[in-house]
């Protein structure tokens, strides 16, 4: 098909979808008006436009211009800059204040309000500080549009445009024209295959040094999203031979040359050498050598008498097993201490007898944990308050996932014991900012399960801290008598020990429902949440029961679940509701976040106000007002607005994966284990399942998939660097 060029003035917005850019607009030409088509949504009423693509003859709408790249966007009459500013596009500008403009400064108002904003102040009813808002609102406005010119023809959103406006700046364009493979950087996530499109359009050569470097770090940082905190340099190199289509010796040179400048530091684990982003090998470099220090300092609080042990007993009605009795000792031996076990294990016990001789000893004790969620429940268990790591540490606004606490080596915590439960989620970033908010003399506990799915983000924390062999570690393994009451506890433990589950045997809390296949197995987890639960136990569908899923595709993934439970649990019926890539958001929603957003602004029901919202906090939305393009949120005590552009951020969370529901406990968990991607069928994948439900967990799906990922006891491979730093360190200090 022929392409063509148009040029002529927007006269009107017929249709606007603002999740994905789609425009349809009335264009007036030298020829008389036409409706055009297309991703434009950054023109507005006023503009002039160039647009390049082909004229369609519509069955329903008629003739249409589809256009599939937008050329010069400008306002070149004093009709067109009044109808431009009185479209409201800029903030601060009215059609009242848009008329007083253009009468005083005629076809050059938008060079004014561009370079010269002070001048507006001029005019009556605007004042010299309200002038240079506008200055900055327009420039905030053109940067966008510039770079929705530019990323136009690769499909972009708008609001995927708003944020790079945000990370980049007002310069973005530039930056991107420059090295469009800087959109691959983690805080805007543009695939390095999209980056390429457009590397390619702007004529960068393919065996360019920027492109070839830009590849090899993007393996490295996309990674991250796989828990990896380095590779091995071979596997690099082998990747990016076929991502870059270069050769061996090339891709090596480009590797080497990226350690010279120090865009990758390498080091080496038994003769191999490995590589890894600086941030991450600086963290964990810091974090294994401030462990040992800290270790290493003398402990001021002594050791514990049986005596003392004797007392907590009594007082708490109960009686340690040997291996509990030990784990108390050991807390007391040195700076540094691991607490690890299963469910039912007495861990909870062991840490509250800890506790309790800490607070006999008048020491300031301090309770935290990586989620909102696993924050409560250690309240809950201990009778004492615990904070979020990012609340401890007094997350400050800042750049969306960039962290920023107040208390660090400068502002320490005030504290003389620091006890950290669900370590395993833990990534390595977040437990450095701990490390260093921590006073030299601090002790430091670490209670977790070793035994469950690593960290979502980078790093293996709790993992590679015990396999180091470098601290005081106890691991609790005997289940006790109320525990073994739970065929939950019993069979996870079976699960990890690698011993049979009778999955036929139907008791109060642990059940199998055998489906042949995919849609069998979401069909029966959705009348299990909608009817058969709700209507026997007598419990809320929504608030209640969790559905836990290994992967997000498929039938019996997320993303398909969630659309089924919502469209039962939270029908339309007439209710605002705002979409984003396909998912509708309406008032009563399950949601989750799913990156951390330190910036993001939240209000307490008591009128506190604060920042911060984290990956797994889960809330319900309490209005949407899909006019301003936004909705709100309820966290527990904390609300929550959203802007459409933020919502990349958001999922529905009737069904998470089980990565998502780390930390959290679920009175009723309905799991579905069909069809699971071979990548996913391990045992600690299908252990920290399990072991998410408190009151009943309802297994679905297929016998035989459950065995397979029960006898597989090898681990997600991480390649992390934290072992390997405490293993040397505390070689080279003896």
């Amino acid at each position: 098909m022929e392409e063509l060029k148009i040029t002529g003035t927007v006269e009107k917005i017929i249709y606007k979808n603002e999740s994905n850019g789609y425009t349809v607009a009335l264009l007036n030409t030298n020829t008389g008006n036409e409706t055009v088509t297309g991703y434009f949504s950054f023109v507005n009423e006023g503009e002039s436009i160039e647009l390049i693509g082909s004229f369609s003859d519509h069955p329903t709408y008629g003739r249409q211009f589809i256009a599939t790249k937008v050329g010069k966007v400008q306002i070149v009459t004093k009709a067109a800059i009044l109808k431009y500013l009185s479209s409201g596009v800029v903030k601060g500008i009215g059609p009242a204040t848009a008329t007083k403009i253009v009468e005083r400064f005629g076809d050059k108002s938008i060079d004014i309000i561009e370079n010269h904003p002070e001048e507006l102040s001029l005019i009556s009813g605007i004042s010299k500080q309200k002038a240079l808002s506008i200055g900055e609102e327009y420039k905030k406005n053109y940067g966008i549009k510039d770079l929705m010119m530019l990323l136009s023809p690769y499909s972009f959103s708008m609001e995927r445009c708003v944020k790079i406006y945000k990370v980049l700046g007002e310069n973005c364009s530039d930056i991107i024209k420059e090295n469009p493979y800087s959109l691959c950087s983690e805080d805007i996530g543009v695939s390095f295959e999209t980056a390429e499109k457009i590397a390619y359009d702007l004529g960068i050569d393919k065996d360019s040094e920027m492109r070839l470097g830009a590849g090899i770090e993007y393996i490295v940082s996309s990674n991250l999203s796989n828990g990896h905190s380095c590779l091995p340099k071979e596997k690099i190199i082998q990747v990016a031979v076929k991502l870059l289509e270069s050769d061996y010796y090339r891709i090596e040179g480009v590797c080497d040359r990226l350690v010279s400048s120090m865009r990758l530091y390498s080091f080496k684990i038994d003769n191999s050498e490995y590589l890894a982003l600086p941030r991450l090998y600086n963290s964990e470099r810091y974090s294994a050598a401030r462990l040992l220090s800290m270790a290493n300092m003398r402990s001021v609080s002594g050791m514990v008498e049986e005596l003392e042990i004797d007392y907590v007993e009594n007082r708490l009605g109960i009686k340690f097993e040997d291996n509990q009795r030990n784990a108390v000792k050991m807390a007391f031996l040195s700076n540094i201490f691991i607490l690890t076990g299963g469910p039912g294990t007495g861990k909870t016990t062991t840490l509250n007898a800890i506790i309790e001789i800490f607070e006999r000893r008048k020491m300031d004790i301090v309770l935290t944990a990586p989620t909102g969620r696993a924050a409560k429940r250690m309240t809950e268990l201990t009778g004492r308050n615990a904070k979020t790591i990012h609340r401890l540490l007094e997350v400050e606004p800042g750049d969306g996932q960039i962290r920023k606490f107040s208390r660090n080596e400068s502002n320490p915590l005030k504290a003389d014991v620091v006890i950290v439960d669900e370590v395993s989620m833990l990534d390595s970033l977040l437990f450095e900012s701990l490390l260093r908010a921590l006073s030299p003399d601090c002790r430091l506990i670490l209670v977790g399960d070793y035994n469950q799915l690593p960290s979502i983000g980078a790093g293996n924390v709790l993992g590679d801290i015990i396999s180091s062999g470098c601290f005081n570690t106890v691991c609790l393994k005997t289940v006790f008598r109320q525990a073994k009451e739970s065929a939950i506890i019993l069979n996870a433990h079976a699960v990890i020990n690698g011993e049979e589950c009778n999955l036929s045997n139907k008791t109060s809390d642990f059940f199998f429902i055998t489906k042949h296949s995919s849609a069998e197995t979401a069909d029966t987890v959705l009348d299990l949440c909608v009817e058969r639960l709700p209507s026997t136990y007598n419990i809320d569908a929504i608030n209640s029961i969790q559905v836990i899923c290994p992967s997000k595709k498929q039938a019996t993934g997320t993303y398909n679940l969630n659309n089924l439970l919502q469209a039962y649990l939270n029908p339309q019926n007439n209710k605002p509701q705002l979409s984003f890539k396909d998912v509708y958001y309406r008032p009563g929603d399950k949601v989750m976040q799913t990156k951390n957003n330190y910036d993001i602004e939240w209000e307490k029901d008591n009128g506190e106000r604060g920042c911060g919202v984290f990956n797994g906090d889960v809330g319900i939305i309490k209005s949407v007002e899909k006019s301003l393009g936004r909705l709100t949120v309820k966290y527990d005590d904390k609300t929550v607005v959203y802007t459409r552009d933020m919502l990349d951020d958001l999922d529905l969370a009737y069904a998470v994966t089980v990565h998502k529901s780390q930390g959290s406990e679920f009175d009723y968990v309905v799991m579905p284990l069909f069809g699971v991607p071979s990548k996913l069928r391990f045992r600690n994948l299908l252990y920290t399942g399990i072991t998410r439900a408190k009151k009943m967990l309802v297994l679905v799906g297929d016998k035989d998939m459950f065995r397979q990922m029960a006898s597989n006891d090898r681990k997600t491979l991480r390649y992390t660097m934290l072992k390997h730093f405490l293993e040397k360190y505390n070689e080279d200090v003896r």
